[in-house]
């Protein structure tokens, strides 16, 4: 009876009727569009781009959705932040873009985001507990040939993730559990047998998640790579780590927030604000959610959180064993954005890309960006050096950033003009970032729980993608396949 009703409501057409949540205080300009019941279709938990993502498919199918979002504003963990002096606008968070990733591509060109191509040109730095060296900024990592068997070590790496690979469904793996047992700096010392090889096969996986080698399980940094690709390309470590060819070849001009802000506006009566989810509970076909702005209810839930946080929420019923592991197993890499912005690319000048990669203080990863008409030297603060300086006062943070930007590219760096810096680990309602990671035996125990609904609750967020998760693109794809899952519920 319950999905008889549901049925006729969606294709009645009555789902679109505007008007407010009952109980709901609509709250920075948003307004919900529900039946007049008070009962929408879906209440979407979280304005991150997989959460807008979810919303869009959802309503241009016709169905009634409330967007939830703890913050004041929209994007997660893609937002942009102003330099304090100058006012520059900076990328906070995500920021590149490069090829497969057609789904945010799409969105780009839909609220009209031009890109522009990162610089690439001269030598990047690479630096290793024996010092740094100069390298083609056009070789990919994994071409490095003058570092000996680290390009054995990694092509390793690569055939691993290529082997029959199940993208997105790691735990199917016929090596899965052995796998899944390794972290991997365990990997990378079976593969690797000196001390630059390793350090170059862990950079690979640090960079792109911000985390220790002993943080992190080998079978979900194998997944990791083979999912850096789409349904014709298989994911390669060439393309997860270079700038040409890769998934740091653009950047949005403007910064990559314009792209979700830009999607909230369009579904701004579908929109409240300042509304942290304190819980979740279902019963006779209907979800009661429990936020900070009122409770509301709904026939379908879709929390488009990762994993790391979304058990920060109350469920009632509890939630599945498994689905309560995967909130246990996975944890947020610890990471902040630090950019120094300059007169002129004076690194341009040294025949520099602005690029590096390894064992910086604090610094392990640098790119040249641009906003404004102004050049950048952008910087990840990564893993332990980021907890070390988490609760450090700024200014110790930028004294210790700009060394490190002089130690890579020179005197110059000391003469900046302003500087942005954004610390993820204290941001409350995303403690940590890019991505959620899983440690060993997560993925074998509890991975089939990552994407399966319980009850009326479905789950998005990047880290549930199968292609590109952890990136934007993964985001968008998650959002868009828990909006169908509901669809076909729902129809």
């Amino acid at each position: 009876m319950t999905r008889h009703l549901t049925r006729r409501r969606f294709l009645g057409g009555s789902l679109a009727a505007a008007g407010a949540v009952a109980g709901a205080s609509l709250v920075g300009g948003g307004r919900s569009s529900a039946a007049p019941s008070g009962i929408v279709d879906v209440i979407v938990v979280g304005a991150g781009l997989s959460g807008l993502a979810a919303a869009k498919t959802l309503v241009a199918a016709g169905a009634s959705v409330t967007v939830l979002e703890a913050r004041e504003r929209a994007g997660g963990r893609v937002h942009n932040i102003r330099s304090p002096k100058v006012g520059a606008v900076l990328d906070a968070g995500a920021e590149f873009v490069g090829p497969t990733q057609t789904h945010i591509g799409a969105l780009a060109r839909e609220y009209n985001v031009r890109t522009i191509r990162t610089y690439n040109a001269g030598d990047s730095i690479f630096v290793s507990r024996t010092g740094k060296q100069r390298v083609p900024a056009a070789a990919p990592i994994p071409a490095i040939a003058d570092l000996g068997e680290a390009g054995a070590a990694l092509a390793r790496a690569q055939a691993d993730a290529l082997a029959g690979f199940p993208v997105g469904e790691p735990w199917k793996h016929p090596n899965a559990a052995y796998l899944d047992s390794l972290t991997w700096g365990e990997y990378t010392h079976q593969i690797a047998h000196t001390q630059t090889a390793r350090d170059l096969v862990q950079i690979a996986m640090s960079a792109p998640i911000s985390e220790r080698p002993d943080e992190v399980s080998a079978l979900f940094f194998l997944n990791y790579i083979a999912a850096s690709g789409d349904e014709q390309n298989p994911g390669t470590l060439v393309r997860l780590l270079s700038t040409d060819g890769g998934a740091q070849e653009r950047l949005f001009e403007g910064g990559a927030a314009l792209i979700p802000l830009r999607m909230a506006r369009h579904l701004d009566r579908h929109m409240v604000y300042n509304a942290p989810v304190r819980s979740i509970a279902y019963s006779d076909g209907i979800a009661t959610v429990g936020s900070d702005a009122g409770v509301h209810r709904a026939r379908k839930v879709i929390v488009a959180m990762s994993p790391a946080i979304a058990g920060q929420i109350e469920y009632r019923p509890g939630l599945p064993a498994a689905r309560a592991g995967i909130h246990r197993g996975f944890h947020m890499g610890a990471v902040s954005k630090f950019a120094a912005i300059y007169r002129r690319p004076f690194w341009r000048e040294k025949g520099l890309s602005g690029q590096a990669y390894g064992a910086g203080r604090p610094i392990d990863v640098t790119f040249e960006s641009y906003a404004d008409g102004r050049h950048i030297l952008m910087g990840f603060i990564s893993a332990d050096a980021m907890r070390r300086l988490d609760h450090a006062p700024e200014s110790r943070l930028v004294t210790e950033c700009i060394g490190n930007f002089v130690d890579l590219f020179g005197p110059e760096a000391a003469d900046y003009l302003d500087y942005g810096v954004f610390k993820w680990d204290l941001e409350p309602w995303s403690r940590g970032g890019p991505t959620g990671v899983a440690g060993p035996g997560v993925l074998t125990r509890y991975g089939p729980a990552l994407r399966e609904p319980v009850g009326p609750i479905h789950w998005a967020g990047t880290e549930t993608a199968d292609y590109w998760t952890g990136y934007m693109d993964g985001a968008v794809r998650a959002g868009q396949r828990a909006a169908r899952e509901i669809l076909a519920d729902l129809r």
